[in-house]
């Protein structure tokens, strides 16, 4: 993945890229303040140089200086091409904004992996657990995971990315409209775990954030590929009229099961879709393919959407 256009810029480190220096004893942790908001907005053109790298594709984005080693602790098939991973850190300084991805170090391969985180930071917090969602590729971390990684497999992480979601409890109320196309869920599914902890946390205590309405459009080719729809039916129950999905599929052939029937519509997310959730004090965060990036930010031109709500980061 990689943002296509950051309205805030930072002198980044050298990059690590030789693996042997990915588990240094001491790093020193560089604590940057951002807005409530992700940096990374329309202000510019969405189109951009395709490079094969992460670290180059990433190299103008914020990244923290800290690698922090991980265990892999759970491994699941989220999907018949995606494998969910669980990560324990032990770095008590380790933490992320919803929405942020990680540089991901594998002993003995050379080249650096950069995968979206898809869990929540609260779990982080409370349970030193980092989660990744990985869609099966040649690309070698994508493959090695696919076919190499075990329970107790040993890793390093390093957090960036100027796309989150982190909202202040002094920060006024907006709305958000999360827009995904295919694995580019992952992000938004972070975002969306972040919110259901900011509503549960209002609700308990009596303070802190609150939090406006949050949809989410999910489109994929089919059911099938639907990432944590189980997980997305559940906190649409947890919080009922806060949190709304729909879901879209573009190649749907088989019958799509009862449970998830009512939310799901056959064909791409529309104008029409969209629309009746323009205001004032709405935001909107994509994230998918390019094509999908440059489709959705149209719409949301022609709609009349502002260009400063808008956020978005490319899955290549």
């Amino acid at each position: 993945m990689a943002c296509a256009a950051i309205s805030v810029g930072f002198t980044i480190p050298q990059l690590l890229r030789d693996t042997s220096r990915i588990f240094p004893a001491h790093s020193a942790l560089v604590v940057l303040r951002h807005s409530a908001f992700c940096y990374c907005t329309m202000n510019g053109t969405t189109k951009s140089n395709i490079k094969i790298d992460h670290l180059e594709r990433t190299a103008n984005n914020f990244r923290q200086e800290m690698i922090s080693q991980a265990k892999v602790c759970g491994i699941t098939n989220e999907s018949e091409t995606v494998k969910r991973l669980r990560l324990a850190v032990t770095n008590k300084d380790f933490t992320f904004k919803a929405g942020q991805w990680v540089d991901f170090f594998i002993p003995g391969v050379s080249v650096v992996g950069g995968f979206s985180i898809c869990s929540s930071p609260r779990l982080l917090e409370r349970d030193g657990i980092l989660e990744l969602a990985v869609k099966r590729a040649v690309h070698p971390p994508a493959h090695w995971i696919h076919t190499e990684c075990t329970l107790d497999s040993e890793v390093a992480l390093r957090v960036g990315g100027d796309f989150f979601f982190d909202p202040q409890p002094d920060d006024p109320p907006v709305k958000l409209v999360l827009i995904a196309g295919g694995v580019g869920i992952n992000p938004l599914f972070s975002i969306l775990l972040h919110i259901a902890d900011l509503h549960e946390y209002q609700e308990s205590k009596g303070h802190g954030y609150k939090m406006g309405t949050v949809k989410l459009y999910y489109s994929a080719k089919n059911t099938n590929e639907l990432l944590f729809k189980k997980n997305i039916l559940g906190l649409m129950n947890a919080f009922p009229g806060k949190i709304t999905c729909r879901f879209h599929v573009t190649q749907q052939s088989s019958q799509i099961c009862k449970e998830i029937q009512p939310y799901v519509t056959e064909g791409r997310i529309s104008e029409e879709d969209l629309e009746k959730h323009v205001s004032k004090d709405t935001l909107w965060y994509i994230c998918g393919p390019p094509p999908m990036i440059e489709s959705i930010s149209k719409l949301l031109a022609n709609i009349g959407v502002s260009r400063d709500c808008v956020f978005f980061e490319k899955w290549w």
